[in-house]
């Protein structure tokens, strides 16, 4: 039942996994088609420049149009109101066309509008708005004094003006809706037998082309903002795929660190079950628990066999202890314990092997050290390492030296220094990485598994501490271990007897509220 169960899981994770992936290879996707799009791009420039000016005519559809007003009552001084009336009908009719084809034009999807086309249909419609209000200079020619050139000369500008500021994204649209009254007040003018009236037809030209001068530079100014425009959407874009296979990267890194844990986590058991058995039968067979072997190499295959699975199960457990540190689940189980008293222990399991080697282990213990707040199994662990290296590395007649003390800063660390071959510098870096080693203690020392030092310094680390290695070729190495302060536990002040002056507290030095509490 849980095995069906845990395939259920197994199969949930697996379609949930499936899922993520699809969504960061479809977010990929996108952000890849929107890098296609580059700032050199005309058409879709030539949208963008149609769109400002549907939004500016359809924002402003009253202006021009109350403006038509306040010129017809201007005009109504000389001027019939019915000539005038059909004029105004005309303007607003045009008016309505031109904004009826920018409506249509704002609701088409962008993908679907013929962008060319589109500016052919409202180029022309303006240009049908800039001749009907071109008109109004030719209503009752006959009637129209100085004053009424005059204010006609003044209006068309006027809207002139306008009809630019709104069409300038667009400079066909300027031309379309400016041309028809420039060239209205132009022939209404010359028609006239008085040259102040053609020097305003000369100053009308002259305007003309001063606003479309203006008018190109806005155009221009316009051009860069939707290229710097593109660019930002472009490094936006470059910023959505990198982040897309930044996702990417990490989900198929998650889903490898799962399956390295089950794999881990399968495989310690299913190692460690039978190796038990072969480490109990070899250590009953070694024994010769149950008699006496008839051939006495027996004996020595299964001392063999016994110390192979004895290898083999440390391995398995380093692998486990670096695993969970990397993936951050190694627990510390912490208490007050006593850094020397540590150091001697391990001392002492080490100390056949290094007289069987022939080396002289020198212990350099300051006194009166206080307790330390860690996990005693993990310092163990730290000190067996760094010890067994020690004595592995360093050849017959050398000297692996053992120092506890404190720090400048009022932390406590531990030393061990050898006489070995020593790492090169430019191999510090490998023999720090898992299962890394340097290729002259290599060549010189018993095997190994490389992950000794990697598992000290990240035991260390889970401790706040901090690891150096120090080592020079043919002078030997010195790996230090520092506990930071916080870790230090000191004794509380003796409490006053009755009647009795209240001692001064020590100087104590501050520990997080986990150490006030243990201590």
């Amino acid at each position: 039942m849980s095995g069906g169960a845990s395939a259920e899981a197994s199969r949930v994770h697996s379609g949930s996994a499936n899922n993520q992936k699809r969504r960061a290879y479809r977010s990929v996707q996108e952000a890849r088609e929107k890098l296609t799009y580059k700032s050199g791009r005309k058409p879709e420039f030539e949208y963008e420049l149609l769109m400002m000016f549907v939004k500016n005519e359809l924002s402003a559809a009253v202006t021009t149009p109350l403006l038509a007003l306040v010129v017809a009552m201007g005009a109504m001084f000389w001027a019939p109101p019915r000539e005038l009336l059909l004029w105004l009908c005309a303007v607003f009719v045009a008016k309505g066309i031109l904004i009826a084809i920018c409506r249509q034009f704002s609701k088409t999807p962008r993908e679907e509008a013929d962008t060319p086309a589109w500016r052919a249909k409202i180029a022309a419609a303006e240009f049908l708005y800039g001749v009907t209000w071109a008109t109004v200079a030719f209503i009752s020619p006959e009637t129209q004094g100085e004053a009424a050139h005059t204010f006609i000369f003044a209006s068309l500008i006027v809207v002139i003006s306008m009809r630019m500021l709104f069409a300038s994204t667009v400079m066909p649209i300027v031309y379309a809706g400016t041309l028809p009254m420039t060239i209205a007040i132009v022939l209404r003018f010359a028609l006239l037998d008085n040259p102040f009236f053609w020097a305003m037809a000369a100053m009308a030209v002259g305007v003309h082309i001063y606003f479309i001068w203006l008018m190109t530079g806005f155009n221009t100014t316009v051009m860069a903002m939707l290229e710097y425009r593109a660019e930002k959407d472009a490094l936006i874009g470059e910023l959505e795929q990198s982040k897309s296979i930044s996702d990417e990267a990490r989900l198929r890194a998650e889903e490898a660190n799962l399956a390295k844990s089950r794999f881990l986590a399968t495989m310690s058991h299913e190692l460690r079950t039978p190796l038990n058995a072969i480490l109990g039968f070899s250590e009953i067979m070694r024994g010769e628990i149950l008699g006496p072997h008839s051939n006495p190499t027996y004996k020595e295959y299964a001392n063999d066999i016994h110390e192979s699975g004895q290898h083999l199960l440390t391995l398995i457990n380093e692998v486990l202890d670096i695993s969970r540190i990397e993936a951050g689940r190694y627990e510390l189980h912490e208490a007050p314990v006593t850094l020397a008293d540590i150091v001697e222990d391990c001392h002492r399991l080490m100390r056949v092997r290094a007289e069987n080697k022939g080396l002289k282990v020198v212990e350099a213990f300051e006194e009166n050290l206080t307790p330390v707040w860690a996990d005693e199994r993990a310092l163990r662990q730290i000190c067996l390492n760094l010890l067994s290296n020690a004595i592995k590395f360093t050849p017959t007649g050398g000297t692996v030296t053992l120092k506890i003390g404190r720090t400048p800063l009022g932390g406590q660390f531990l030393s061990v220094k050898d006489t070995g071959p020593g790492i090169p510098e430019d191999e510090i870096p490998r023999v720090l990485r898992s299962f890394g080693q340097g290729s002259l203690a290599h060549q010189t020392a018993e095997g190994g598994t490389g992950l000794g030092l990697p598992i000290t310094k990240g035991l260390i680390e889970l401790h706040d501490g901090s690891f150096e290695l120090k080592s020079k070729l043919r002078y030997g190495t010195e790996v230090i271990v520092t506990l930071p302060r916080i870790r230090i536990m000191e004794a509380l002040p003796r409490l006053a007897e009755p009647g009795e002056q209240e001692p001064e507290a020590p100087h104590a030095p501050w520990r997080p509220e986990r150490d006030k509490r243990a201590s």
